[in-house]
């Protein structure tokens, strides 16, 4: 009996402990604006798909991996795209899920952590797209969700954490990966993409998901977190967003819920593909608000019991 009972204490602590963990769990401006910096940094070249720039942000992600003990989904974490002719690769990790049942199913969380590279010629004495809003900032807050899950280990179902390659030469990298998981019989529930989250939207909504319209996930991270944060915008639907970024490719393989998140304003923006989209114009506070935000939204997306988010025909 004083087993049973010292066995029993020991699970309720574990679980006090866990749940302590995931509702004091503080996103660090620091460690964002660390990742951030060196993800835009002029070393990385602009990231341009199988580049020597490209290759060093893999192996960082990489090790981020490493660090929270990700396993790769695959045989490795490098996912080598088979639709680029120069070897690049998505960067693919998994947490699984501690619900015996819902484990089978997956969240999708992803990011392309690609850009453009250099400019043919120098403007300013600057050469370098170092792409801190597109998509370094994506990145990082899926780095940070990476942190989180893996200390709090909050998630009922599986988690993919997906890195894309060669968005910005047509969404390849995703097209590449939704496919092949679409052969292999893997079972999605949600994809929730990160795009451009480096500056405040400076609408009465904190961030906006495109696809507005054709799911009801909006509806539910509003009431995940109690308020209403995210929302539809005019110009998401006039650029096409929808179709712009990875969740796309996801929605057309697998038929499910596949949408980006993003906070910033493309009708005010001046930096899109641009020399100046650098760090020092990213608002690093405003990303750790936001990450913190999401962190609750997820949680409760990657456990619910059914499928509370689901297509509008």
């Amino acid at each position: 009996m004083k087993r049973r009972l010292l066995l029993l204490f020991i699970a309720l602590g574990c679980i006090t402990t866990s749940f302590a963990q995931k509702e004091n769990y503080t996103v660090s401006e620091q460690q964002i604006a660390k990742t951030l910096k060196f993800l835009s940094s002029d070393e990385l070249q602009g990231r341009d798909s199988g580049s020597e720039g490209l290759e060093k942000a893999a192996l960082f992600l990489e090790d981020i991996f490493k660090k929270n003990s990700v396993e790769p989904y695959f045989t490795t974490y490098r996912d080598t795209l088979s639709n680029f002719d120069k070897p690049a690769y998505n960067i693919v990790g998994y947490l699984e899920g501690n619900d015996p049942k819902l484990k089978d199913e997956y969240i999708i969380i992803g990011a392309h952590y690609d850009h453009i590279g250099i400019a043919g010629t120098m403007q300013d004495d600057d050469a370098v797209y170092n792409g801190a809003d597109d998509n370094a900032s994506g990145t990082t807050a899926v780095t940070e969700l990476v942190n989180y899950f893996a200390k709090t280990k909050a998630n009922k179902r599986s988690i993919l954490f997906c890195f894309f390659s060669a968005e910005e030469k047509g969404l390849l990298g995703s097209y590449h990966l939704a496919a092949k998981l679409k052969q292999a019989n893997f079972i999605p529930y949600v994809m929730l993409n990160f795009e451009m989250v480096g500056v405040p939207l400076g609408m009465d909504i904190e961030a906006y998901v495109t696809g507005y319209s054709r799911s009801n996930i909006t509806e539910k991270m509003n009431e995940y977190v109690g308020a209403k944060l995210f929302g539809y915008t005019d110009f998401a639907v006039k650029y096409q967003l929808f179709k712009a970024s990875d969740n796309y490719p996801f929605y057309l393989e697998m038929d499910v819920p596949a949408h980006t998140i993003c906070t910033t304003n493309m009708n005010t923006f001046k930096y899109y593909h641009h020399l100046d989209d650098e760090f020092e114009n990213m608002d690093t506070a405003h990303m750790a608000s936001f990450i913190q935000t999401m962190l609750p939204v997820v949680t409760k997306m990657v456990n619910a019991n059914t499928h509370e988010i689901v297509l509008k025909k």
